[in-house]
């Protein structure tokens, strides 16, 4: 896996989360494309990357598992979009 997003400009920014599993804040920086948590070791992933959709890095830079993983979560998310549009 790469270090940080290849494709965009340099300008971090620091990204906050709390963990899910212990309650702990968790910072990466915005080119970041996961961070461990430093209390309890849960993986916390930069969901505001949605370069996935478009980047030629992206296989390269999530790792092939993370990428399909994030291709059928993009997947899921416009057929219920589609579905919404419809009803």
């Amino acid at each position: 896996m790469l270090k940080g997003c290849q494709g965009s400009a340099k300008n971090l920014a620091i990204i906050e989360k709390t963990c899910p599993v212990c309650g702990e804040l968790i910072e990466m920086f915005s080119i970041d494309t996961q961070m461990a948590c430093e209390h309890c070791g849960f993986i916390a992933y930069n969901d505001t990357l949605t370069c996935v959709q478009w980047c030629q890095h992206a296989k390269e830079c999530v790792g092939e598992e993370m990428y399909a993983h994030m291709q059928e979560v993009i997947a899921s998310q416009k057929k219920r979009k589609n579905k919404e549009t419809c009803a």
